[in-house]
């Protein structure tokens, strides 16, 4: 038995020796990183897997009960785009309205990153469900206070990509992309340099994500409790439903670009 493990500890070594060799030099190497975005829609659905389909049907059952009943109509197509569309703007604003209604809180403008809402909000009836697939996190509002010149840095920052979700405020750029800030307002005054200024946003951003590192130089941050960017809007839906309206946005011309 000795010398049998004897022997074969050296054939091991030899055959460990080999894998970390080829390890060492391996013929891959990283040439080009892609991304695409991938679309799920029901043509994934053209040939299901039937054995899948039969484990998840209790459970499809009650995601259903929970995310498929009508709590309001949306009166036309709404999309996310740069520099200014109906989606962002409808967020920013309700975002800006709800911040308002706090006890001692005041919010001059709101931000919202376009990267946050994954889904279009499509024209008729608004389920529990849309409004998940619009706002599919778990991001909740802060109140962050800056100085002007720092505001002008956050609104440099947006302008850099091109626009995101603004409310009372307004940019001019110089083009729709990598652009420069031309003129910005906020409340349609001009922005004073050592004035403080409230910015209704998400915790994700108020931390300097998505390249709006201005956030990081606040003076002060507030975030209240329970109050998730989701929950917000749902909210509204209800409310206004409640008083017979149907959901709209408009463009206001609120982020332009220089023509």
């Amino acid at each position: 038995m000795r010398n049998t493990v004897s022997k074969k500890v050296p054939e091991i070594l030899c055959l460990a020796g080999l894998f970390l060799l080829s390890a060492c030099h391996s013929v891959y190497r990283l040439t080009e990183v892609q991304e695409n975005k991938i679309e799920v829609t029901s043509a994934y659905d053209e040939v299901p897997d039937n054995e899948a389909a039969a484990v998840l049907v209790p459970f499809k059952s009650k995601v259903d009960s929970i995310m498929l009943p009508v709590i309001g109509t949306c009166e036309m197509d709404m999309t996310t785009e740069r520099p200014e569309s109906l989606l962002p703007n409808l967020v920013a604003d309700v975002l800006w309205n709800y911040a308002n209604t706090l006890p001692g809180q005041k919010a001059d403008i709101a931000v919202i990153n376009l990267g946050g809402l994954r889904n279009n909000l499509p024209k008729g009836n608004i389920t529990y469900g849309t409004v998940y697939e619009i706002l599919p996190f778990e991001n909740s509002l802060c109140i962050v206070s800056l100085k002007g010149n720092d505001l002008l840095s956050l609104f440099k920052e947006i302008a850099k990509v091109g626009g995101q979700g603004v409310s009372h405020s307004t940019l001019l750029l110089s083009k729709p992309f990598n652009g420069e800030l031309l003129d910005a307002t906020v409340g349609g005054k001009e922005i004073d340099n050592d004035q403080m200024y409230t910015v209704a946003t998400l915790d994700y951003l108020s931390e300097g994500n998505d390249g709006l590192t201005s956030f990081l130089k606040a003076k002060k941050r507030v975030c209240p409790k329970g109050a998730i960017i989701r929950n917000i809007f749902l909210d509204y839906v209800k409310e206004e439903t409640a008083k017979g309206d149907a959901i709209t946005s408009r463009l206001d011309g609120r982020i332009q670009v220089k023509k």
